[in-house]
Parts: C-alpha cells; structure tokens; sequence
C-alpha cells in the first residue's frame, strides 16, 4: 500500500512538471504575441488565468513527492545536536501536525469546490469552471494526506518505505 503512495506522488509530480512546461511554453507564446501583434498576432487570450490555475495545481502536485523526498526547507541549527531519539520525535510531531493542516486544508479545498460547482463561478475571460482548478487541487491535497499518513505511520514504526527509497536528508549518507 505505501508503495502505491509514494509512486502516486512521483507521478503526479510529474505530471505538475508537465503542466509547468507547458504554462511556460503559453506564457512564452503569449508574450511573443503581444510583441508581434503589428503582424497580426497577439497574446493568449486568458493567459493569466491559465497561469493561475495551473500554478495552483502543479504546487498541489509537488507537494506530497516534496515531502516524501524530505525536500522542505529545514533549520538544523539546533535540530543536528539533540539526540537521535528526540530528532525523531520533533519529526514524528511535525509530521502529525503537518497531517492534520493537510487534512483541514483538503476538507476546505471540498467545501470551496462544492461552492464553486454549486454558483457555477466561471473564470472572467474563458468562462472556465472555477470548480475544476478546485477538483484538481484537491486531487493532489488528497495525495498529500496520504503520504502525511503514509509517512507518520513509517515514522511511528507502522510501516515501511519502499525498498532502497532514499531523502534528501539521508541520500548523502
């Protein structure tokens, strides 16, 4: 099961690579548009929002590789000189409070897709269900809480990482 979490999070980081690509390679297009639009070009209509929502959902989709990969920004000052024992249970906290703003975050991202979808709320130029950004944010929210759970039971001694998987914080080691 947990090997099924962690590759789930490796794709859909993937797939937030992908969906970054091609916001640049839009925004690129765009900007070169509205340079040339004494020939007749212009800029991609709706490009911000497009930027907008695409950028919420690729963080969304990185977030939980992120975590899984120990790639959070960390403060070590005092965190590499306690012991082991007391290393592993500031981890085994921060992971269960990071769980439980995981799950608020995702109950709330289902309360404002519910809303959206119930108005209809559309974007201001390309009339584009608001809702949807919402769905796929919280497709990767619930990917989150699934490796923060994944994670803390691995922590807790309940499970295990897949074989040979290695973190930022340990590859070196």
């Amino acid at each position: 099961m947990i090997d099924w979490i962690y590759r789930t999070a490796k794709w859909t980081a993937i797939a937030g690579g992908v969906m970054l690509s091609a916001l640049t390679l839009m925004v690129v297009a765009s900007v070169a548009g509205r340079a040339l639009i004494g020939m007749g070009l212009g800029p991609v209509p709706g490009d911000f929002e497009l930027v907008e929502v695409g950028v919420g959902i690729a963080i969304f989709f990185f977030m939980p590789w992120c975590y899984l990969r120990g790639g959070h920004a960390t403060v070590d000052l005092l965190y590499m000189h306690v012991p082991r024992w007391a290393q592993k249970a500031v981890d085994t906290l921060s992971d269960l409070l990071m769980l439980l703003v995981w799950l608020m975050l995702t109950w709330k991202l289902w309360d404002g897709l519910v809303e959206k979808k119930e108005y209809m709320e559309t974007t201001f130029i390309l009339q584009m269900p608001v809702w949807w950004a919402y769905a796929l944010c919280f497709v990767g929210a619930v990917i989150g809480c699934a490796c923060y759970i994944a994670k803390t039971l691995t922590q807790l001694g309940l499970a295990s990482e897949p074989k040979g998987w290695t973190t930022e914080s340990n590859a070196g080691h």
